[in-house]
């Protein structure tokens, strides 16, 4: 078969601050999917990208080009769809509640998810824990229950958008992540391909965040929507705080049972603020923007749907969650004010606990995780408990331990401190924690 181009000149134009045609980019995705395009140029094109950028128009491009080489799935339900998608943080188990809240409220949530690397958690991994359910669906499952149920969260089937697994997994071993105009492509192929009718994005910003500046985080949320509105789909992107985790629990199995507290009417304050501020937008989408979330939510009538959609995938959701047989507990060092807790080194202390994983075939622990017992704003005594690191491996203790070095503040009114918990004289710099999740909403 003749190439119409040579891979070569695609990575000189772009290398030399060009604008890729739109048919240079079709032909280079497409290449580099049927391997016509080798790994080394692509990790030199994906270099020249990370250095020199990509405009709205070639982003809108590169996306629809990665749509391209796989299938898009056909959802024929009733109701309609509308799905969420969050650039990952620490604690962050908003999906949990936030998918069959959005059903019991009269929408369709095809929730397609991934599995967690490094200090992000994985929605997949936090669900595995429960006894029996299976993240693998067949696109006639989930198109089945989607109509009995009103939500699935499952993992991606393989023909959708398969460039984007390839390229994927090239930048994360070549230092290409940190491009916005990739982020937002990757993201976007894949939600576009899934085939709902509008798309909420939570872009958390902060230490546990992707995009630790407010800056960077509103130029990754207005690529998005954009690209959401030249591909036809309606998108709109919260702004959301992640410098403290969300919620008191960090882990796998310790994470649903949170969320199931969510789903019972109670719960941390920060994810039931988020889980309806996501559900509003979400809504507003769907057409149901005159239905009043919270009820169905605090009435636990959600909590209904949540046992339907785990029974569907073939879990049990009154089994009892596994428990570790490993805690220890960190204490305040002295009387004082928390005026800090680090979302990123809670992500890695987790993670070293086993609730992570360095690579993607690496396996996880469902018991591992970080429980927070105190957060920004309150007052904590002497010696009283702060955080639980839970794990399998007692041996994993004193790495975890160590990346909570910086986690914490403590405004002094003694001396004292630990390896766990920095001590400091600061002042709260920001009101209690609960009320700052939500930063800002960009729309099309």
């Amino acid at each position: 078969m003749h190439e119409p181009f040579a891979a070569v000149d695609v990575i000189r134009a772009k290398r030399d601050g060009g604008r890729l045609t739109p048919e240079q980019i079709d032909w280079v995705v497409d290449a580099y999917t049927r391997g016509v395009v080798s790994e080394e140029q692509m990790a030199a094109l994906a270099m020249a990208v990370f250095l020199r950028g990509m405009d709205s128009r070639e982003t809108a491009r590169w996306t629809g080009a990665m749509i391209d080489s796989g299938e898009r799935l056909a959802l024929h339900v009733s109701r309609p769809t509308v799905d969420k998608h969050s650039t990952g943080g620490v604690g962050d188990k908003i999906t949990l509640p936030l998918a069959p809240l959005v059903a019991t409220c009269g929408a369709a949530v095809p929730q397609l998810s991934g599995r967690g690397l490094g200090h992000t958690g994985g929605t997949l991994d936090k669900l595995e824990s429960i006894p029996g359910w299976r993240a693998q669906l067949s696109a006639v499952e989930i198109g089945k229950q989607l109509d009995e149920v009103g939500a699935v969260v499952c993992a991606a089937t393989d023909t959708l958008a398969p460039a984007d697994r390839k390229l994927y997994a090239l930048r994360d071993v070549t230092g290409t992540v940190e491009s916005v105009p990739l982020i937002a492509s990757s993201i976007m192929s894949k939600k576009i391909a899934e085939g709902a009718g509008g798309l909420v994005l939570d872009v958390k910003v902060g230490s546990g965040a992707f995009m630790t500046s407010l800056d960077d985080a509103r130029a990754l949320a207005r690529t998005l929507v954009d690209i959401g509105a030249a591909h036809g789909l309606p998108t709109r992107a919260l702004l959301t705080d992640m410098s403290t985790p969300l919620g008191s629990a960090v882990g796998n199995a310790i994470e649903v049972a949170e969320a199931v507290d969510v789903l019972r009417g109670g719960g941390p304050e920060d994810v039931v603020a988020l889980t309806l501020a996501l559900a509003r937008e979400m809504l507003a989408l769907a057409g149901h923007g005159d239905v009043d979330p919270a009820p169905m939510l605090a009435s636990g009538q959600a909590y209904e749907t949540w046992c339907r959609m785990i029974s569907a995938q073939g879990g049990d959701p009154e089994a009892p969650l596994p428990t570790p047989a490993h805690v220890h507990v960190v204490e305040a060092p002295q009387t004082g004010v928390l005026t800090r807790l680090d979302a990123y080194a809670v992500g890695v202390a987790a993670w070293r606990l086993g609730a992570g994983r360095a690579r993607r075939e690496d396996p996880v622990q469902a018991t591992a995780g970080v429980r927070c017992l105190a957060k920004p704003g309150e007052r904590v005594e002497h010696g009283q408990p702060l955080l639980e690191l839970h794990t399998e491996t007692p041996d994993a203790v004193p790495s975890a331990l160590a990346a909570l070095g910086g986690a914490g503040g403590i405004g002094a009114e003694a001396g004292g401190g630990d390896a766990a918990v920095e001590v400091s004289d600061e002042a709260p710099d920001h009101p209690p924690w609960s009320t700052t999740t939500v930063l800002e909403t960009i729309r099309a």
